[in-house]
């Protein structure tokens, strides 16, 4: 009998944990190692989960957890700053008519259901491990780990995210470029009548929307110029995101006085990434943010990276020889369907930037949602 290929996965996050599931599924000896002691198993407030997100957790075989854990939803409204409804549409069903459009939850919850899909899959996984060299041959790479162990491997996957120290290590040179936005993030408790999110584009920032992430949970976000970061002092997170908030009326009256912990408000500047030519150096190869990343306007993030696992997983999985040429087929499977996310994502937020009123959003959201209903 055969020994098993090896893979190493740098990286614990949505990419990181679908593709070691995916791969241990097929058989294959998967080790996971991951930076943070904790597996960012309490990090965030809430995601939002399309349907082409939600077609890859089903394929990880955790779609009930998560539908049990989030609440689903169907359409999208447009407000005014005071909480008029300008316009309701209906959400794409982008991961089939099977699958609800929409489906927000609390990331921190997503992510143990993660964690549980890894540990019930029988990979090796370690916890407060980086990888410290790489050294790479014909036949796979040495790797040797900050903890002073070392390792072979067929294959390292590079999971570790939007300023991935795998990447930089083979040579690739990208990095990560500010948009010009930052956002405000928080949870809190869900009106009772809230069943979607809704967005307000103007008022006292560019955008200002909130999305249900249980039936007793919301997150809500509010999207500004970028500051300089060391000039907020986390202490007034709190404060800086409720003075925002209070120019927004509808439902934000009820989220507005719950903005009060200061450790609970995220400030994030929203980045731009899109690695082209190839996402591997011989025997290591990108995954999710580590390869990509658009800031959040179209909620396509998780998606993408999960979209990845999925399909890199399978051409691992197929019986295909390990090689530049499986690797390219990786690549130019996915560029096509990154790069119109990432342009558009980019472009939905550009057009706020520069105030332009007249700006095609349905038009350009409709294009991009109707290409995701494919699948990868």
């Amino acid at each position: 009998m055969s020994t098993p290929r090896r893979v190493l996965v740098v990286g614990g996050g949505a990419s990181g944990n679908a593709v070691t599931v995916l791969l241990r599924r097929a058989g294959l000896a998967v080790e996971l190692i991951e930076a943070r002691p904790d597996w960012n198993a309490t990090t965030g407030s809430g995601i939002t989960l399309q349907g082409n997100a939600l077609r890859v957790l089903r394929e990880l075989g955790i779609w009930e957890q998560v539908e049990a854990s989030g609440f689903a939803f169907g359409s999208l409204g447009v407000i005014a700053p005071d909480g008029t409804l300008l316009h309701q549409a209906e959400d794409f069903q982008t991961g089939g008519d099977d699958l609800p459009a929409t489906l927000g939850m609390q990331r921190p919850q997503l992510q143990r259901i993660l964690i549980d899909a890894v540990r019930a899959c029988g990979a090796d996984v370690r916890l407060g491990a980086t990888v410290k060299v790489l050294e790479q041959d014909a036949n796979g790479v040495s790797v040797r780990f900050s903890d002073g162990t070392a390792g072979r491997y067929d294959l390292v996957i590079a999971a570790d995210g939007l300023n991935s120290a795998t990447r930089a290590a083979i040579g690739i040179t990208d990095k990560p470029e500010p948009t010009g936005m930052a956002i405000w993030r928080t949870s809190a408790p869900r009106p009772a009548g809230m069943v979607r999110t809704d967005l307000a584009y103007g008022g006292p920032a560019y955008i200002a929307g909130y999305c249900p992430t249980s039936e007793n949970t919301l997150y809500a976000y509010v999207v500004e110029k970028c500051r300089d970061r060391a000039s907020i002092d986390p202490a007034s997170y709190a404060d800086e995101m409720r003075r925002l908030a209070q120019g927004y009326g509808g439902f934000w009256a009820e989220i507005t006085p719950h903005i009060t912990d200061p450790a609970r408000v995220n400030y994030t500047w929203f980045d731009k990434l899109l690695v082209e030519g190839s996402w591997h150096r011989g025997r290591v190869v990108l995954v999710g943010d580590a390869a990509h990343c658009c800031p959040p306007t179209l909620a396509q993030g998780a998606a993408m990276s999960l979209e990845d696992a999925s399909v890199l997983a399978e051409l691992l999985a197929g019986g295909k020889a390990w090689g530049d040429e499986l690797f390219q087929e990786y690549y130019d499977r996915r560029i096509p369907r990154v790069r119109a996310v990432v342009e558009a994502s980019v472009q939905l937020g550009q057009w706020q930037l520069d105030g332009v009123r007249d700006a095609d959003v349905p038009g350009l959201f409709g294009r991009t949602m109707t290409m995701l209903k494919e699948l990868p």
